[in-house]
């Protein structure tokens, strides 16, 4: 009987693992969580950049080049045969395992530093969403020129959630958390959709806003153009960048039929859903709002829109990116813990285990080092927002080359790695300039954020980002 039992809770026959549980929704929900912040929101400003032809051929390039690498990445979850193979539970241990190496230390340093600034954008939107749900109310209670909003008390409230929910073990269980996730992420994006079409039909003549080339406002420099469109594509690249996640996605999967099939499938169902509503959201947005188009059109659509829609889209927000911060912290979370009981075996302040009765949820599993390494994290995450809420990304998109290395270079060389393509055949050509191209747009994209960085620069105030009379301010 004891045999019995333990074949139905580990993969005996496979590594030894407990039996993974993940199913074709829960790993969608887990790509749609991770690859998206509030973003989404932000597509109508990069298509505004860009103009109406380069704009949406922006995005259906980069949802092309998101599903076809990411498809090669996904055979790289098994060592040799992608159905037999042996497992690989990270995209560090793929890369190990294909290609070791200058490799191995390469896509560590650029799958956590990625992670890392990940968890802190959600911060920082988070508290972006809050500030403007508390503006709006005090707007209309008490007028413009007496609301000013302090970010740091909901940075401060976002973090002590993520504390509470740090201590869900590994990424396997928080798969309600980004099935919740992902449904805000809908619930936003149809809400904000909705409200530019409203604004549309609004206008005078009913008419689309917006130019067929790059942004035409009159006091935007030629200079200022050029380095706009390279921001906007920095901005499109990464909006299908969920690399960082997705091997240890797939390891969550449970097989019959076999990883790679069940995750080439929720890479299909992703990608749909993501450019659908990229682009509906994008196209009518910049129709709706023109060379005006803000850069987060729930937050900066102005205020005599119905409270209860606004309130209800940036609460959404919020859920989601409470999601989303899980859903990048859990492999650095894993990292840490693994490395941990690697290097102290027999510490009992890393192995010991207490069971605490949590009242409704049952019984929950906890370690002191969890406990204690988790809200370090979550904290260090936390002061940093405040610290720099809009340098540390931009920061971290320069030193990591942007998208490239996780979303095109890895997969790519590990791919021919495995099915041993030889050099120069028209698949070996056609690869490695995917990678050179996208390596230049990487380049560029990366540029484009280095006029944005020196702004931020010299107006960041450490702990003093605030919304005030429609304007982000630092003091």
């Amino acid at each position: 009987m004891l045999p019995q039992i333990v074949s139905k809770c580990f993969d005996s026959l496979d590594d030894g693992h407990l039996k993974r549980t993940g199913t074709l929704w829960t790993a969608s929900a887990n790509i749609i969580t991770g690859m998206v912040g509030a973003g989404v929101l932000c597509r109508s400003w990069d298509i505004a950049q860009l103009g109406w032809i380069a704009g949406p051929a922006a995005i259906l390039l980069f949802s092309f080049v998101g599903y076809y690498t990411s498809r090669l990445l996904s055979h790289c979850y098994r060592t040799g045969d992608p159905y037999t193979g042996e497992r690989n539970s990270t995209y560090r241990d793929s890369v190990h395992s294909i290609l070791g190496g200058a490799n191995f230390k390469a896509c560590g340093f650029f799958q956590y530093i990625t992670l890392f600034g990940n968890a802190i954008s959600c911060i920082v939107q988070a508290s972006l969403s809050m500030m403007a749900i508390k503006y709006m109310h005090c707007f209309h209670e008490n007028g413009e020129n007496s609301c000013h909003v302090l970010a740091n008390p909901y940075m401060i409230m976002f973090g002590i959630t993520e504390i509470l929910l740090s201590q869900i073990q590994d990424l396997d269980q928080i798969w309600w958390l980004s099935i919740v996730a992902a449904v805000m992420f809908i619930a936003y994006s149809l809400i904000g959709l909705g409200l530019v079409i409203a604004q549309v039909a609004d206008t005078a003549s009913g008419s689309f806003k917006g130019s067929l080339t790059v942004i035409s406002v009159g006091d935007a420099t030629e200079t200022q153009k050029i380095w706009r469109c390279f921001q906007a594509l920095g901005n499109i690249a990464p909006a299908y960048s969920f690399y960082e996640i997705l091997i240890e996605t797939q390891d969550t999967i449970g097989s019959p039929p076999s990883e790679v099939k069940t995750m080439k499938k929720a890479i299909s169902l992703s990608t749909v859903v993501m450019t659908t509503i990229y682009m509906l959201c994008g196209c009518v947005g910049y129709a709706a709002f023109g060379d005006d188009t803000p850069a987060n059109f729930l937050i900066d659509l102005g205020f005599n829109k119905p409270f209860c829609l606004l309130d209800i889209a940036n609460s959404a927000i919020v859920i989601h990116l409470v999601g989303a911060y899980q859903a990048n912290s859990q492999p650095i979370f894993a990292l840490i813990e693994k490395q941990a009981d690697q290097r102290w075996p027999r510490s009992e302040l890393i192995a010991k285990e207490m069971k605490i009765l949590v009242p409704g949820l049952g019984q929950h599993n906890m370690k002191l080092f969890r406990l204690a390494w988790r809200t370090v994290f979550v904290i260090l995450t936390t002061v940093i927002s405040m610290l720099f809420p809009f340098v540390f990304n931009k920061v971290v998109d320069m030193i990591s080359l942007g998208f490239w290395p996780l979303m095109v270079y890895f997969p790519v060389k590990m791919y021919i790695r495995q099915k041993l393509i030889p050099k120069w055949t028209t698949k070996w050509v056609y690869l490695q300039m995917l990678s050179m191209a996208c390596l230049v747009i990487s380049i560029v994209a990366a540029a484009g954020s280095v006029p944005g960085l020196k702004d931020d620069l010299k107006t960041n105030r450490p702990y003093g980002m605030s919304y005030d009379q429609n304007a982000w301010t630092f003091s």
